[in-house]
C-alpha cells in the first residue's frame, strides 16, 4: 500500500493552510503549510510563490522563496525574514497562525540546479538568500546519493544565521555537505571560532579550492551579489557557470530592449479591460499595472519589476512595449501574455481582465 493516496498535486487555484510556524532566528519564522484537500507539492527546488496577503487597505503581493524541497511533498515551507519597515512580512510573523488560509501564486522561477546539473555545487548565499540553497540541498540529500557541496553563507552574527540548525543536521549524516559559516561580529560572550569578515576571494580560495570546477549559485542582496560576481570573473571562474536569484531587477542591456517601439509621454493610448467592462485612456509611458490601479481594477503583483511574474495577463488586441527580467516565458508571450508591471500600452490594447 502507497504511502501517499491522494496522489493529486497542489495548484494555485486551491489556498494554502498554515499548519505549524518555527521560529529559526530573530524576526525569522518558518511557516509550513499543507492543502486543505490533502493535495501533494511538486515544484523545483530553488523555486518561490507569491502570497497574496490580506494587510489592512487591501490585499499585497508578496515574493517568496521556497525553503523545503519537492522529495518532502505533504508540506510546504516558506521562510521569511521581517526587514525594517516591512508591511507584508511582518503581517505574517503577527497573524499567520495555525489554521490560517492564504492564497498563494506559483510556483515560478528558473533558480533551480534542475537546469544546471552538475557532479559539484557551490552555492553561495547572504542572510534570508540562504533558503533557496537550503531547499536545493535538501533535494540533493533525499535523493540517497553523496552530494558534493560547499556551501557558504555569510550573516551579520552567528545567530542570525537563518536554517543553521537543519543544515547542520544534514551535514552532520553524510560527508558531501561542506558547511562554511561567515559573520561580521560574534555574539556577545559566545565564542565564534569560524570565518569572520566579510566574504571575499582569499575566504573563496580557502573554502573551496577547486571552485573553478562547480556550479555557481548565489543568492542574496543585490551588493553582495556584485561583490561575488566580480570576485570570480577577476580569479577567472567560466561565469556561464554562474546563476543568481534576486527580486531587484539588473539594469537592461541596451541591445535587449525592443526597438520596434518606444513609449512616448507625448502619446495617448487606450487600453480596454475586456472582462470588467472599463476603458482607460494614459499616455504610453504609463504602464499597464499603474493604468488599471487607476481605473479602479486590482492586476496581483510582486516585485513591480518584470521578475516574479505575478502580473501576467493575457492581451488579445494591440501592442506594447516590454522589458521585463526573466519573470514570464517566450512559450507565455508567443501566448499573447505580458506582464502589466513592466509593460507600456501602445496605442489601443485589450486585455482579458
Amino acid at each position: 500500500m502507497t504511502a501517499f493516496k491522494n496522489l493529486t498535486f497542489w495548484n494555485d487555484a486551491e489556498e494554502l493552510e498554515c499548519v505549524t510556524r518555527t521560529p529559526e532566528a530573530p524576526n525569522v519564522v518558518t511557516f509550513s503549510f499543507q492543502s486543505p484537500t490533502g493535495a501533494l507539492f511538486n515544484h523545483d527546488p530553488g523555486q518561490f510563490l507569491t502570497l497574496e496577503l490580506p494587510v489592512p487597505g487591501g490585499p499585497l503581493y508578496r515574493t517568496y522563496t521556497i525553503s523545503s524541497a519537492p522529495s518532502r511533498p505533504t508540506a510546504l515551507t516558506i521562510t521569511v525574514k521581517a526587514q525594517e519597515g516591512s508591511i507584508g512580512t511582518r503581517w505574517m510573523l503577527d497573524n499567520l497562525h495555525k489554521g490560517v488560509r492564504i492564497r498563494a501564486i506559483g510556483p515560478a522561477g528558473k533558480f533551480s540546479i534542475v537546469h544546471y546539473p552538475a557532479e559539484k555545487y557551490l552555492f553561495i548565499s547572504a542572510g534570508s538568500g540562504i533558503t533557496p540553497m537550503v531547499a536545493m540541498t535538501t533535494w540533493l540529500y533525499d535523493s540517497g546519493r553523496e552530494p558534493d557541496i560547499v556551501f557558504i553563507n555569510c550573516a551579520r552574527r552567528p545567530s542570525e544565521i537563518i536554517l543553521r540548525d537543519r543544515m547542520e543536521l544534514m551535514a552532520s549524516r553524510i560527508v558531501g555537505i561542506d558547511l562554511k559559516w561567515v559573520v561580521e561580529e560574534a555574539d556577545p560572550f559566545r565564542p565564534w571560532t569560524g570565518y569572520r569578515g566579510m566574504f571575499n576571494q582569499i575566504m573563496l580560495g580557502l573554502m573551496a579550492q577547486d571552485y573553478l570546477e562547480r556550479e555557481v549559485f548565489c543568492c542574496g542582496p543585490e551588493p553582495f551579489m556584485r561583490a561575488v560576481r566580480e570576485a570570480l570573473a577577476a580569479l577567472g571562474y567560466d561565469m556561464s557557470r554562474y546563476h543568481q536569484e534576486s527580486f531587484q531587477a539588473e539594469p537592461q542591456d541596451a541591445e535587449n530592449i525592443p526597438k520596434d517601439v518606444v513609449p512616448n509621454d507625448r502619446s495617448e493610448a487606450e487600453i480596454e479591460f475586456a472582462l470588467s467592462g472599463i476603458s482607460a485612456k494614459c499616455t504610453e509611458t504609463v504602464t499597464i499595472l499603474a493604468a488599471a490601479k487607476a481605473a479602479g481594477l486590482v492586476i496581483p503583483s510582486g516585485c513591480s519589476m518584470g521578475i516574479c511574474g505575478t502580473c501576467k495577463i493575457r492581451k488579445t488586441e494591440g501592442q506594447v512595449h516590454m522589458v521585463h527580467n526573466g519573470g514570464i516565458t517566450d512559450e507565455d508571450i508567443a501566448d499573447g501574455y505580458i506582464l502589466a508591471c513592466c509593460s507600456n500600452p501602445i496605442g489601443r490594447v485589450s486585455l482579458e481582465i
